[in-house]
């Protein structure tokens, strides 16, 4: 089947989270917290000067603040709609949750043996990739023939496009990673939904 519409992915900006040194995952403190730092803020103003892409129709965020607050400067520089979805939000880390963020490597090591495990309470790569995708599907089920952004956050974008790319999610770390403010063009015009 072929895409209705055309999707970038940015990822958000240096957050506080970041500063930290902190997975910030859980709803309760990403939605309320952490969201950019003044570096994030100026990476976020630098993209988005030197935009290498067609104007967004619409702007779909993730509601944890990070991700939000760069949506936002992004609705407000190209003076397009801007909704949020949950099925952008962080990858859930369990048990890591609030801890440093030095162990999502232990995290990724345990998503190159499966898809589907859930070492430490985190949330699988399945089921990251599936909430992505209905996403998709609502997307292009409502639109044709736009340019859509989609922000979210490093592993829940990595996950995506894997998926796009028909890659085994096991391999999502081997894709170049999304650096804080970076954004990319989702790969395939013709993926399976």
């Amino acid at each position: 089947m072929t895409l209705n519409n055309r999707y970038l992915v940015l990822r958000h900006g240096h957050s506080l989270a970041n500063q930290a040194r902190l997975i910030i995952s859980h709803p309760r403190q990403g939605e309320a917290g952490y969201g950019l730092s003044p570096q994030g803020q100026a990476q976020v103003a630098c993209t988005l000067a030197n935009w290498p892409f067609a104007r967004p129709d619409r702007i779909v965020s993730s509601p944890f603040a990070r991700a939000r607050e760069t949506a936002e400067l992004a609705a407000a520089r190209f003076l397009c709609p801007l909704g949020e979805d949950i099925a952008l939000r962080e990858r859930f880390f369990g048990e890591l949750d609030g801890g440093p963020d030095l162990r999502y490597p232990d995290v990724w090591q345990q998503d190159e043996l499966s898809p589907d495990h859930h070492y430490a309470g985190v949330e699988s790569l399945t089921q990251v990739a599936e909430r992505g995708w209905r996403l998709i599907e609502r997307l292009e089920r409502q639109y044709h023939d736009q340019t859509l952004l989609l922000v979210s956050h490093g592993d829940t974008l990595q996950i995506l496009l894997t998926r796009a790319l028909g890659l085994p999610l096991g391999r999502h770390r081997e894709l170049k990673p999304l650096a804080t403010a970076e954004v990319r063009e989702m790969p395939g015009l013709a993926l399976a939904l």
